[in-house]
């Protein structure tokens, strides 16, 4: 079993670009509120450099070109990207079987495959899914590729996390999301590039707070530990391309990443290297992974 999950996890994190996000149904209206489009393509975005650690082609030369900045560091970051990806998929999965069917997506990123609603739907059909995203690309590629049959009940709203308020009241989001019905709460490789000074735990326990007991929270997180082993000095050299960017990056310790679990219970195996979470990884993959620590808690 715990080797066709690892066959399932690869088919998703290697295969081809797929879209991820919609505004409205999938045949519905245009959307209710669309944000002035600008790429900002001079500046380097975490989401693109993210998207072109995964092999993507949604990036800039700036993009690529920070990328290959921290890749030169960091080699192993494109496998840690894949196993993020693939920790992302399982979770939803077993949020989905768990039998939540709807999701709160905050900074989603750029389409690949094995999106969130394409894994829950997989489970369940009825999933309703809202993605939140501050890069306008998202947006561009929502509209552009989300347009025909088959994705669902997929919407996407621009916003930012460190409006936690405004996404709540969103009026996309408010449809999509009914706060009396359990959520699944999706925080994937997004708050490390939330400064302390803008409360991280904070926001987090401002989205928890209105969902109900049975909610569930996927998250996950960079480190500059590991099991073990502590790469505090490479983590300096990291941060520095991210420096030039549109969000800075704020690795945590593991002891950090765990409090952001404060007030959920957290389920087996506890919060661990991402390619560790239920799943069977080979020692290549694990040391790919390293740095990446993730966890689902359960709302009591």
């Amino acid at each position: 079993m715990a080797e066709e999950t690892e066959r399932e996890d690869r088919a998703r994190t290697d295969g081809g670009r797929e879209p991820e996000h919609a505004q409205g149904h999938a045949q519905g209206p245009a959307p209710d509120h669309v944000p002035s489009v600008d790429l900002n393509m001079d500046i380097p975005h975490p989401s693109r450099m993210y998207d072109y650690y995964l092999g993507g082609k949604d990036n800039f030369p700036a993009d690529r070109e920070a990328a290959e900045q921290v890749l030169s560091i960091v080699p192993e970051m494109r496998m840690a990207a894949r196993m993020n990806r693939a920790f992302l998929g399982r979770a939803v999965r077993h949020a989905a079987a768990a039998g939540i069917v709807q999701f709160l997506d905050i900074g989603t990123g750029i389409p690949t495959a094995g999106n969130t609603h394409e894994v829950a739907q997989e489970v369940n059909p009825r999933v309703r899914v809202a993605y939140v995203d501050n890069d306008p690309i998202v947006l561009t590629h929502a509209r552009a590729l989300m347009a025909g049959p088959g994705h669902g009940e997929t919407h996407v709203v621009q916003a930012d996390l460190r409006e936690p308020g405004r996404i709540l009241s969103d009026p996309t989001v408010r449809r999509t999301i009914d706060f009396g019905e359990p959520v699944a709460l999706v925080l994937a490789a997004i708050l490390h590039f939330i400064p302390d000074e803008d409360g991280p735990y904070g926001i987090v326990e401002q989205l928890l707070k209105p969902l109900p007991a049975g909610s569930m929270l996927i998250l996950s997180h960079g480190s500059w530990e590991a099991e073990g082993e502590d790469f505090s000095d490479r983590a300096e050299l990291i941060k520095a391309p991210y420096r030039r960017a549109s969000a800075q990056l704020h690795l945590r310790s593991r002891a950090e990443v765990d409090r952001f679990f404060t007030g959920v219970d957290v389920v087996e195996p506890g919060v661990v290297p991402v390619s560790n979470w239920r799943a069977r990884a080979t020692h290549e993959e694990w040391l790919g992974a390293r740095g990446f620590f993730g966890g689902v808690g359960v709302k009591p």
